[in-house]
């Protein structure tokens, strides 16, 4: 019955990342009809009042369709990984990704409209790599291991250099990651190997 329960529960929670991911996709379509429209409007834009409702919907909003393309399958993998091994921490976990990551680059970065579910993309990376070394079970150390093998090189991509690339989403992300692996760490399950899970 309890595995009967667990399967049903990860059926949803796959199922509220596919309607996320669905969501981002409804909105690019949107956008582009609009010209863009809401890119300006609800962009993070650092260190603007006006631009302070963008730490919420920067992730929800991309540039083109090769932009959202490039952080759909990181999205799709990562966030897989999320929902089957951080089971009732994943609110908080992204709480902490979406609401630090953003915080900081609206306090940090370069002024510009910073748009785009990559900062997300690197939070979930900071921290399945970092929890996996908090947390040190089998689950999460394989997720970090591979997660790192797959995306690894995308930490190339928090340094600056690239024109009309927000580095600072990148590398904010990543940091919330790591914090949101060591702030909420004790509300992380994931079932360690040859036990029975619980929750």
């Amino acid at each position: 019955m309890i595995r009967q329960d667990h399967k049903r529960a990860f059926v949803r929670r796959i199922t509220v990342l596919a309607a996320f991911v669905a969501v981002l996709w409804i909105v690019q379509v949107f956008n582009w009809i609009t010209g863009y429209a809401l890119n300006p409007a609800f962009g993070l834009i650092p260190r603007h009042v006006s631009g302070l409702d963008g730490v919420v919907f920067m992730p929800l909003l991309h540039g083109s369709f090769a932009h959202l393309v490039a952080n759909t399958p990181p999205l799709f993998v990562m966030g897989g990984l999320l929902v089957a091994t951080a089971t009732r921490a994943l609110v908080a976990v992204n709480a902490v990704v979406i609401g630090l990551g953003g915080g900081l680059v609206w306090l940090f970065g370069g002024f510009a409209i910073h748009i785009g579910a990559s900062g997300l993309v690197f939070g979930w990376f900071g921290f399945l790599v970092a929890r996996g070394l908090v947390d040190r079970s089998p689950v999460t150390l394989l997720a970090a291991l591979l997660v790192g093998f797959l995306y690894g090189s995308i930490l190339w991509g928090v340094l600056p250099g690239r024109t009309g690339v927000s580095w600072e989403a990148h590398l904010f992300g990543a940091i919330a990651g790591v914090a949101a692996a060591f702030l909420v760490r004790t509300q992380v399950h994931a079932p360690r190997l040859g036990g029975v899970d619980q929750e």
